[in-house]
């Protein structure tokens, strides 16, 4: 699918956006909106004919790319803290919410880190072999299950993670109690992040507005060009 490219494209872009000193969102909204006119170009000029000239071979490679970024990441990422890995680090920051528990252990987070992600990855390996197996009554039931493999795996892990081994704490997703823009502004120009950029400020001056203000470049105007490029 789409989502594994396009999770890599948004994580270089937001590099280069951070390279140029450019706000990401400005820089994001002005690609997708050259992509836009991209799409509407190729449909009117027919250039989805030119895909019969691509091989296997260019799909496969790519494919091969992402496999390898998600599969690193997840493993321990040798330039960044992430993957499981680094569980196993003490001075890891997500043993940090858990530190002042006195009945914490960081290896056993670590260790039954490694068993869910693992876990899920082989079961839902497991589930989409079940379309091409005898089992289960008729092809429909075989079928509904290889193709929610994924979903299935992650809600049985989950439920093993927080209710068969709910006395060990795990890190989980941080997902906030409002729907709204999770950007914390330090000042009415929502430039800085907070905290993190204001440590001596008390409360936050507000959240990200909704919309993204497309001249909010910094004075560098060429930027709307430079985004027709990636």
């Amino acid at each position: 699918g789409g989502t594994g490219p396009v999770l890599a494209f948004t994580g270089v872009l937001y590099k280069l956006s951070k390279s140029l000193d450019v706000p990401f969102l400005t820089f994001n909204a002005w690609v997708g909106l050259w992509v836009c006119v991209y799409m509407i170009l190729a449909s009117i000029l027919h250039l989805n004919a030119m895909i019969a000239y691509a091989t296997r071979f260019t799909d496969e490679i790519f494919a091969l790319l992402i496999s390898a970024i998600f599969i690193i990441d997840a493993l321990g990422s040798p330039l960044q803290p992430v993957g499981l890995y680094h569980y196993f680090v003490r001075s890891h920051i997500s043993h940090d919410e858990f530190e002042n528990e006195p009945d914490y252990s960081y290896q056993a987070t670590a260790f039954l880190s490694v068993i869910i992600g693992i876990g899920t990855t082989g079961l839902a390996f497991l589930f989409r072999s079940v379309k091409f197996s005898p089992y289960f009554c008729n092809a429909s039931v075989r079928t509904a299950i290889a193709d929610f493999a994924v979903p299935l795996a992650i809600l049985f892990f989950t439920v093993l993670d927080k209710v068969v081994f709910k006395q060990i704490d795990t890190e989980s997703l941080n997902v906030p109690d409002v729907f709204e823009p999770t950007f914390a502004c330090c000042t009415e120009k929502c430039d800085s992040f907070f905290p993190d950029d204001c440590p001596n400020q008390q409360f936050a001056y507000g959240r990200r507005p909704w919309i993204v203000d497309l001249f909010d470049l910094d004075g560098k105007t060429w930027i709307p060009f430079l985004a027709a490029v990636p």
